[in-house]
């Protein structure tokens, strides 16, 4: 295998060697900086409103992004998390050892720097270095500063590269962070309470997929990475919490595409005494809240389109939007022989190792969910296809539950719970039955069962995908974007 050091440029280790000679630490342990980049310049327009001229000292701190020398000044840009500043470095005005300095610097390193803030003629805000402090040399040279860093592979694999490379990268996860903060303050604010579950569990239960196995050495037993919060934040509403949430990562190990992804972060929340259709209100009104106050409004660009996620949502039940879309009413097919001869019929390729939710589910995924682009409610799943939902008042194969799409891609799950606990255990062993021929993994929770029997309220719970609600917002049209560090294939050197 080559040598990382063979990789590094020969010209940058060279100016290390001459920096180190110079007696000056390339790495040293701090710094003290008083201002960042955009505080800088605030002090400027402060200094200027207040009618001072060239009094605010600054130390800021930051990475060499330009660099234009023009005889004994050059003029440099150097980039924090805040923003950029340009740097005016002078011969006349530097120490001896900064004007040595400057000759080892290179594009990428990061540096301090401490003078006075004023704007020049072009109006650009800029400090008068009067001492340079190198604060980590860089060995390996930045992507090509006009194109910017537009390698896919090397943007998610080298994601430090793409943040630094691409401000707009760098908007998307600002904005990410700012979604999940509104996400906490809606839910704080209508009288949720924040809790923690087990990533590691014993059984991988609350939704019909692969997990990820892992084995405790001391306990000597395998567990689950979880696949689902659900099932431990419903014990917390048998326990007396009558509105709970949680923001939490969920392992699948399953496809990866522009909407999965191994690893994903979900929101999920339980409410005592509430059902699907108060699950169905609250729904619109937080993602609406959310991209007022990440986004400053309520519709977005996504794609070709602009989605206006001003309340009320449409409404519709899965059964006319599958037959409205795909010609086929799946009720009037109850079983999987009737229902893949009808797919046939249509011209629809059927895995035959498909059960009947299975071939449902497809119909959805397949002619309805890339049509919905609007924000909007599929409600009354089979029952069969929801596990975990409470039966819709006399109709004994419809559930209390519904989707809610935008963007052409699921954003959210929602149930009136299940809380019958002999019924709950009918569906488990039926569902560990069905799914035996799959990969998915639905096992039989026993603990939950024994927590559910002594009594849960009804409830109403939600699952919404936050990173493709992030998707929505930024106009993302991969998962991968939105993702700081997405799950990739191996890198063959």
């Amino acid at each position: 295998m080559t040598s990382r050091v063979g990789c590094i440029s020969e010209q940058r280790l060279q100016k290390l060697a001459n920096i180190r000679a110079m007696g000056i630490d390339p790495y040293p342990p701090r710094y003290h900086r008083t201002h960042t980049t955009q505080q800088a310049a605030e002090l400027l327009t402060q200094q200027e409103q207040s009618g001072k001229a060239e009094t605010g000292e600054v130390s800021i701190a930051g990475r060499i992004m330009a660099n234009r020398v023009m005889g004994k000044i050059s003029f440099m840009d150097i980039h924090d998390s805040s923003g950029k500043i340009q740097l005016f470095l002078s011969k006349n005005e530097l120490g001896e050892q900064s004007i040595t300095l400057l000759k080892e610097l290179d594009i990428g390193d990061i540096i301090g720097a401490e003078g006075v803030i004023f704007r020049t003629r072009s109006k650009e805000p800029t400090v008068r270095v009067k001492t340079l402090t190198l604060l980590s040399k860089s060995l390996q040279p930045l992507p090509e500063k006009w194109h910017g860093l537009s390698n896919v592979e090397i943007r998610y694999r080298q994601r430090y590269l793409d943040l630094i490379s691409n401000e707009e990268v760098k908007k998307t996860f600002r904005l990410r962070s700012q979604v999940v903060s509104a996400v906490r303050h809606f839910m704080d604010g209508n009288g949720f309470m924040e809790v923690e579950t087990p990533i590691l569990q014993p059984e991988a239960g609350g939704a019909a997929a692969k997990p990820f196995i892992t084995h405790h050495n001391t306990l000597d037993r395998d567990l689950y990475m979880r696949i689902a919060l659900e099932l431990y934040l419903k014990r917390l509403i048998i326990g007396g919490f009558d509105k709970v949430y949680e923001i939490g990562r969920i392992f699948r190990n399953e496809g990866i595409s522009f909407k999965h992804n191994p690893e994903f972060t979900m929101m999920e929340s339980y409410e005592a005494y509430a059902d699907y259709n108060d699950v169905m209100n609250r729904v619109e009104e937080m993602v609406s809240s959310i991209a007022q106050e990440a986004l400053g409004a309520i519709s977005v660009k996504f794609g070709d389109t602009t989605i206006d996620f001003k309340t009320p949502w449409q409404k519709m039940t899965l059964r006319d939007a599958i037959n409205q879309h795909s010609g086929i009413d799946f009720v009037q097919h109850p079983n999987v022989d009737l229902l893949r001869a009808k797919m046939k019929e249509k011209g629809i390729e059927v895995d035959p190792q498909k059960n009947w939710a299975h071939l449902v589910d497809e119909l959805l995924s397949t002619f309805v969910e890339p049509k919905l682009i609007q924000p909007t409610f599929l409600l009354d799943y089979p029952v069969s296809m929801s596990p975990l939902a409470k039966r819709k008042p006399g109709q004994e194969r419809v559930a209390e539950r519904f989707e809610a799409f935008a963007g052409g891609m699921e954003i959210a799950n929602a149930f009136t719970e299940l809380n019958d606990p002999l019924d709950q255990r009918e569906r488990f062993v039926q569902q560990a039955k069905e799914h035996q021929q799959h990969d998915e993994k639905e096992t039989i929770d026993e603990d939950f069962l024994l927590a559910l029997e002594y009594g849960m309220p009804p409830t109403g719970g939600l699952g919404m995908g936050i990173d493709r609600l992030v998707m929505l917002f930024t106009n993302s049209q991969s998962i991968r974007e939105v993702i700081l560090f997405p799950q990739l294939k191996e890198k063959i050197e």
